[in-house]
């Protein structure tokens, strides 16, 4: 399935991308909650997970590959992926914490 270097590093610039496209959607969903438009915000959590579905996807086949019995070496692009992958997903949990804080903020307002 990933026998070469270069399969490894796809996969793993696949995870980078689709995290980081999570990140980005997770920062522009505080970015919209801080202006008070929680749809927009939701729907940016929603495009979020969207890309995160996709890393999973990538990291997967990494996952079953190994579950199969094939090794292989742990490389910096792959660490670095993975921890593109975590912390895109910390990001996103905070992301859905403040839009729930904003949410709260203008109740408290009256607005």
């Amino acid at each position: 399935m990933t026998n070469t270097t270069e399969e490894m590093q796809m996969l793993s610039f696949q995870i980078i991308l689709h995290a980081g496209n999570a990140r980005s959607a997770a920062m522009e969903a505080i970015a919209f909650a801080k202006e008070y438009n929680f749809t927009a915000a939701r729907d940016k959590i929603e495009e979020a997970d969207k890309e995160f579905t996709e890393a999973h996807h990538q990291q997967t086949q990494l996952l079953q590959a190994e579950a199969s019995g094939e090794k292989h070496d742990i490389t910096v692009i792959l660490v670095h992926a993975q921890d593109h992958l975590m912390t895109s997903m910390a990001v996103k949990d905070l992301a859905n914490e403040m839009i729930d804080m904003y949410e709260k903020i203008q109740q408290l307002e009256g607005k």
